[in-house]
């Protein structure tokens, strides 16, 4: 037995370095909540996009129930943890933590046992396919353009812009925002749209035909994803890939959204379905669907589990978090071909982080203690 010793948790805010806003929200900076637990002389690395509320409840409430038990029982860990936060909700940045702490775990498990994550979970495949995600409604034309083309020439396929401005009251403008991006990006590159749920069915109908008229096969949250009738009436009326998930925080949900027919690829972000240990589990309810899973953002976190699962469609390779984990991490993957690759020669998911250089992003203090 090697016993967890400690966990450390930290919380990070970085700015963006444009303003940034989708179809239904804006903002000006990024926070990451990274949980660090101890182990064999070793320290894992998980963390989630979320709240800094999310770095209390690890402290007041899953710090306790993960410290001192065997570091390769990840799955009564995360038990654990569930089972801790009964009373509190399961939803939001309190499954964010739980996500946090998970990854972070079986990054430690794998570093003790020392061999690389992927390999620890068992590969299906030796990289991740992924796509450029970026294309802020706030962005000018020519940003959009500029970034958009510039992941084409760098040698990615498939890239994806936001649509539905203040809430989808301009969709004459989102048409002609797609229509310079396909220009950018030329006519064999594929493009996808995301409106954070910010159309009406009948908006998310009629645009899905105006859409797939330039070459759109992917659209993202045409209406909320709360909406899962609404979803799967955009769906049926149309050619273009509906997607939706991101928003799923427990294997129930994802349930119900396979069932509802609503999607023809399921979403699932890592760092919000609290971790790995969640994940995988909701890949295996989308391939018992028929469907293919797409990780949402995080790509650093997500690489590995990833690769571990047969229905993978490929993983978002978000701006935001794509310069946030190359800021605060090491080992952060570069893209090769338009896919990620785990590095097998490093133990763990491979990260490590800069303490210097992070220090000046540092928001939290007070939860960064070994105490059991």
């Amino acid at each position: 037995m090697t016993p967890i010793e400690g966990l450390d948790v930290s919380v990070y805010r970085v700015p963006t370095d444009l303003p940034e806003a989708d179809g239904t929200l804006a903002w000006d900076a990024t926070t990451l909540v990274l949980a660090e637990p101890v182990a064999g002389g070793q320290v894992g690395v998980g963390f989630t996009y979320s709240s800094r509320a999310s770095a209390t409840v690890i402290v007041d409430h899953l710090r306790e129930v993960v410290v001192g038990r065997d570091v390769e029982e990840t799955g009564t860990c995360w038990e654990a943890m569930v089972r801790a936060i009964r009373n509190f909700g399961r939803p939001g940045v309190v499954s964010a933590a739980i996500a946090a702490v998970d990854l972070a775990l079986w990054d430690l498990k794998a570093k003790v046992v020392g061999v690389s994550l992927a390999e620890l979970l068992g590969p299906a495949r030796e990289a991740a396919p992924i796509y450029g995600s970026g294309g802020f409604t706030t962005y000018t034309i020519e940003q959009l353009r500029e970034q958009l083309g510039g992941w084409i020439d760098h040698g990615m396929s498939d890239v994806k812009m936001k649509i539905g401005g203040d809430w989808g009251r301009h969709p004459a403008v989102d048409l002609g925002r797609v229509a310079a991006a396909r220009d950018a990006i030329g006519a064999e590159a594929g493009l996808f749209v995301d409106a954070n749920g910010a159309y009406t069915r009948k908006q998310a109908i009629r645009l899905a035909r105006h859409l797939r008229e330039r070459g759109v096969t992917w659209f993202e949250e045409p209406v909320s994803s709360d909406d899962l009738s609404g979803l799967r009436v955009v769906r049926d009326r149309s050619d273009v890939d509906v997607a939706a998930g991101e928003y799923g925080y427990d294997l129930v949900y994802f349930e119900r959204m396979c069932a509802a027919g609503a999607v023809d690829v399921l979403q699932a972000d890592v760092t919000r379905c609290a971790g790995l240990t969640e994940w995988l589990r909701v890949a295996a309810v989308a391939d018992a669907h028929g469907l293919e899973l797409s990780g949402h953002c995080a790509p650093s976190m997500h690489l590995a589990p990833a690769c571990a699962i047969r229905n993978l469609r490929h993983l978002e390779y978000f701006h935001d978090h794509v310069r946030l984990e190359r800021a605060l991490f090491d080992g952060v993957s570069t893209p090769e071909n338009g896919s990620l690759r785990p590095d097998l020669t490093r133990p763990g998911n491979g990260l490590e982080l800069k303490r210097s250089t992070a220090e000046q992003f540092l928001v939290d203090t007070t939860a960064r203690s070994n105490a059991s």
